[in-house]
């Protein structure tokens, strides 16, 4: 029987030295995809760097996610938020490794994956074959396996971490006076980790494609909100631990998007974008003195 579906293939039953036997057509088992030839092959290749970047982006959401609850939910002492940040960062960190642990090929930190080659390649769902030719046949599967539900593995690593250490450090250290209710950010992770779930879910794909952009507007968006309600106007107001630490992060980000714009075969000669990152502090310390809106003010004052 013919296979009619995009994603549909025949997996392999039985092999010797002269005998391949193939099943009929459907959907390819877990860790596998289907060829030019309507055959399902094994997923042994090893993710692009453009892949890594995106499950890096994936895995720093819930990070990101922690650390802006964590800041907006405590009000007094800043020991007590880095505290508090540094667990995230501790939790999300155990959260990739033992998910990279388990994955194919168990006990390592690499993943066997099957690549990407279209946006179709995440909505299989959407694929398969018409009615018209057999009204039987379902073809979904995984085909960018392990991209989609590899993040589904972390956030739930993620959410088990957290709850086998927050609490006990919450109990265990002076946080009660730090914030009026210690246990918030836990309560506001139970929030946002069912959106962030449902959210991979849905637009998978179009993350894949879209993070770098996301990434670069909202490390230029958030950098200017910070320096714009911080009331930063001059360079050494940025002379401080806390600022420089949130200065740098934002850097940070800024030049993982650009890292991830960049053309896997002119990777080098787009490095040179990396200058850059610093570019939109600099434009805005330079040009802050003319839109002061204080300046602004007085100055249509006078014209009157």
């Amino acid at each position: 029987m013919a296979c009619f579906g995009l994603y549909c293939g025949k997996t392999l039953l039985f092999k010797n030295s002269s005998t391949e036997i193939y099943g009929e057509c459907g959907a390819c088992p877990r860790g596998q995809r289907t060829n030019e030839d309507k055959y399902c092959q094994p997923c042994i290749e090893f993710p692009e760097p453009y892949d890594w970047l995106y499950l890096g982006f994936m895995a720093m959401l819930p990070l990101v996610s922690h650390w802006f609850y964590i800041e907006w939910d405590s009000k007094k002492s800043t020991g007590g938020i880095l505290l508090q940040q540094a667990s995230a960062f501790f939790e999300c960190s155990m959260a990739a490794v033992v998910t990279l642990l388990v994955s194919d090929p168990p006990g390592t930190l690499s993943i066997y994956s099957c690549g990407v080659l279209m946006l179709s390649d995440w909505y299989t769902m959407l694929y398969n074959p018409s009615p018209d030719y057999i009204t039987t046949l379902h073809c979904t599967q995984e085909a960018v396996y392990p991209l989609y539900t590899i993040v589904f593995v972390y956030y739930a690593f993620c959410l088990l971490f957290m709850m086998l250490f927050r609490p006990f450090l919450v109990t265990k250290t002076q946080w009660n006076l730090c914030v009026l209710n210690p246990f918030e950010s836990i309560y506001s992770a139970l929030f946002f980790f069912p959106v962030l779930t449902a959210l991979q879910a849905i637009a998978g794909g179009l993350l894949y494609y879209a993070f770098p952009y996301i990434t670069l507007v909202a490390s230029l968006a958030n950098l200017v909100v910070y320096l714009v309600f911080a009331k930063i106007e001059r360079y050494s107001d940025m002379m401080t631990k806390d600022r420089l630490f949130v200065l740098f992060g934002h850097w940070f980000l800024h030049a993982y998007g650009l890292i991830a714009l960049s053309r896997e075969h002119q990777f080098e000669q787009d490095m040179f974008l990396l200058i850059l990152v610093p570019a939109p502090t600099l434009f805005y310390f330079l040009t802050i003195k003319f839109t002061k809106p204080s300046r602004i003010t007085s100055e249509g004052a006078k014209g009157y």
